[in-house]
């Protein structure tokens, strides 16, 4: 006889993570992820990289993103563990890999919330009243760290809430755009358009789609919350590959909207390229879209929390991190620890950086971690499980890794030299980590 509501554990005897994701709530969760602060700053980059089709590379990084995609959905379902790509890469190459791995995809989730705690601090919250920066990015984080301690399910709600205002702005966009076209005010020569001064267009759409590709960085997060979805082989891929889809035809609606209403050098020289879109169509008050802007950064650190916290947690489980990130309020069943450790990190990186710095490090080191996991896809064929997961074709995870080691190549110097360090350290605590658990106690 057992009862109703007493909490699962691991065989440690620690509580393990509530069950309470569904299909649609893990949808929600992906679109929300993939749909943020990015897109309402990305469009006019992209326009000054690769030339007026702004959609093309947004339809080719949709492209790419989908094969990695597919190796997160075989590993997520074939091991749902909240550990996310440490755990893959732990599996598949040992301890030294997976804490790299998952040092980097932790450094990653950590650096995107203290750039977005900037960003909400910014232009956007100035639009309506002015507030010493520290004093909002403190309240921010503590505000986030608050919901994500309170529950999955909590987080889950508002999440739901934010995506919707987040798709209907996006959409909001593409309808200005008909209106636009419709009314003989839009230049539809623009759309094919492709190339600039320094890029021919093969070159302008692979430069364009680099910029593009981090617009659908988010993804992977999903992963993290796969031991806290209810049926995970038959809801993770269908809610991973349904959000990405749904995210690529708004992003391309998005993409066709700015190319053929607002002319390409006033795209790319704008930091607020929606704005202009509003700006163009009339009708719309332009205040609208700093009230979206603010819900779609704060609904992604919030997302990007969630993950990092997790990760934190499932590596603390897998012996990488020390044992205090594994505890778990009793009742609330979230890892209270993991949670205010990576949010006290978060706050550190947006006190002593910029938006720009942090942005472009996450990039080169969820490369890191997206070229790993499409390895460890294939090496972790020969493993056996028990339960039904997704199986991805073998050409999509060789596709998945070919294309991250290409949009390394297109990483800038200066991101280098900023992101080595982070690679380095990682590098000497995963040394640290692997003699530590080869070494007799």
């Amino acid at each position: 006889m057992h009862t109703q509501n007493a909490p699962e554990t691991t065989s440690s005897g620690t509580p393990t993570l509530r069950r309470a994701v569904t299909t649609t709530g893990l949808f929600l969760f992906i679109l929300g992820d993939v749909l943020g602060a990015g897109v309402y700053v990305l469009a006019g980059k992209i326009a000054g990289t690769a030339g007026g089709a702004v959609w093309v590379p947004l339809v080719v990084a949709l492209l790419l993103a989908l094969l990695t995609a597919a190796s997160y959905a075989e590993l997520a379902t074939k091991y749902p563990r909240a550990g996310g790509s440490s755990h893959y890469a732990t599996r598949a190459f040992g301890p030294f890999v997976g804490f790299l791995v998952g040092f980097c995809m932790l450094a990653a989730g950590i650096v995107s919330v203290g750039a977005l705690a900037l960003g909400f601090a910014g232009d956007y919250l100035a639009a309506f009243v002015t507030l010493p920066t520290v004093g909002v990015v403190v309240v921010f984080l503590a505000l986030l760290a608050a919901l994500n301690a309170r529950g999955i399910s909590e987080s889950m709600g508002a999440n739901a809430v934010a995506t919707i205002i987040e798709v209907g702005g996006l959409v909001l966009i593409v309808i200005l755009g008909i209106v636009v076209i419709a009314r003989g005010d839009g230049d539809l020569s623009r759309l094919t358009q492709l190339g600039t001064a320094e890029h021919s267009p093969i070159s302008a759409v692979l430069a364009g789609s680099v910029l593009a590709f981090y617009a659908y960085a988010g993804f992977e997060t999903s992963a993290n919350v796969a031991e806290e979805t209810k049926d995970p082989a038959r809801s993770y891929p269908r809610a991973l590959f349904g959000a990405l889809v749904v995210a690529g035809l708004v992003y391309a609606g998005v993409g066709v909207a700015a190319s053929a209403i607002v002319p390409t050098d006033q795209l790319a020289s704008s930091s607020a390229p929606l704005l202009e879109i509003v700006k163009a169509a009339g009708g719309i008050p332009p205040v609208l879209f700093s009230v979206i802007a603010l819900v779609a950064v704060a609904n992604g650190a919030l997302l990007t929390g969630i993950m990092s916290s997790r990760l934190a947690y499932g590596m603390a489980r897998d012996g990488l991190l020390p044992s205090a990130l594994e505890r778990v309020l009793p009742q609330r069943r979230t890892p209270w620890v993991a949670i205010l450790a990576t949010t006290a990190l978060s706050l550190l990186l947006a006190l002593t950086g910029t938006i720009e710095v942090l942005a472009s490090t996450m990039v080169l080191l969820l490369l890191v971690v997206f070229s790993a996991v499409n390895l460890a896809v294939l090496v972790l064929r020969r493993d056996e499980v028990s339960q039904r997961h997704f199986r991805a074709p073998v050409v999509l995870p060789v596709l998945g890794l070919l294309s991250c080691l290409l949009l390394a190549t297109r990483v800038d110097a200066e991101t280098w030299r900023y992101g080595l360090p982070f690679l380095a350290v990682g590098a000497l605590l995963a040394g640290i980590a692997a003699w530590r658990r080869r070494t007799p106690a």
